[in-house]
């Protein structure tokens, strides 16, 4: 455990933990999670502090409660796939193939387009914020936290500057991916290719509002990574 983990409330930490082991499979879908009582017993934490944390899972879809039988894992389809942190709790353990493989579909409908949107509305603030991102992922490398939190705000400034409401309210969920994959990528033996030439010439694109080059630029730096991380799960 990290020390910013060990910052975060119990019944975030709780959350987690659960989390976890219901997106991994050790709790499937339809099997019952220990119960209050004995939980806060394990943690030796009040029920209180329990009862939180389950309704944090409950709000992500995960389990519902209900008197005398129980908190049930439900259904894989009414989870909440999108919410950032049931994406991380996923690349904790070993996602499945389809869910990379629909994570990237959905990467490739959305960033593209995106892309195509920032090369038109960008503001020069946003795209000093991108110049200043690829620096930081320059100078740290994407292996390192630095490096992620640079990757993640650059792919965040792109959606923002679509000028499009609807696309900000995504960049939560676009954001985790993009963190979560690469951390993925990096724990494994292989180490993923550079991809810094394929953010440079993206920025590029949206530097020269060229929207042509930018929806190509995102198409390839997205292939990139979705080959990078299928190749990580065969390690």
């Amino acid at each position: 455990m990290t020390k910013s983990e060990r910052r975060e409330p119990s019944h975030t930490l709780i959350a987690r933990d659960l989390g976890i082991a219901i997106v991994t499979g050790r709790y499937p879908p339809g099997g019952i999670i220990p119960g209050e009582v004995d939980l806060a017993a394990q943690r030796g934490i009040s029920r209180s502090v329990v009862r939180e944390a389950l309704r944090m899972l409950s709000a992500k879809g995960l389990v519902e409660s209900r008197p005398k039988a129980g908190t049930r894992v439900r259904e894989r389809a009414q989870w909440n796939l999108l919410d950032p942190d049931l994406l991380a709790w996923m690349f904790e353990g070993e996602p499945p193939a389809s869910f990379v493989r629909s994570l990237f579909q959905l990467r490739m409908i959305v960033e593209p387009a995106a892309a195509e949107m920032a090369a038109t509305f960008r503001t020069d603030e946003q795209l000093a914020r991108m110049a200043a991102a690829l620096d930081g992922m320059r100078r740290h490398g994407l292996g390192t936290a630095e490096g992620q939190a640079a990757d993640q705000s650059f792919h965040n400034t792109i959606l923002e500057a679509t000028d499009n409401e609807l696309l900000v309210s995504l960049s939560g969920s676009i954001g985790a991916a993009v963190r979560w994959t690469t951390i993925f990528k990096f724990r494994r033996r292989t180490k993923p290719r550079d991809s810094m030439p394929q953010h440079h010439r993206l920025y590029e694109a949206i530097r020269a509002r060229d929207t042509v080059s930018a929806r190509a630029a995102t198409l390839v730096l997205l292939e990139q990574a979705h080959e990078d991380t299928e190749r990580s799960l065969l390690e």
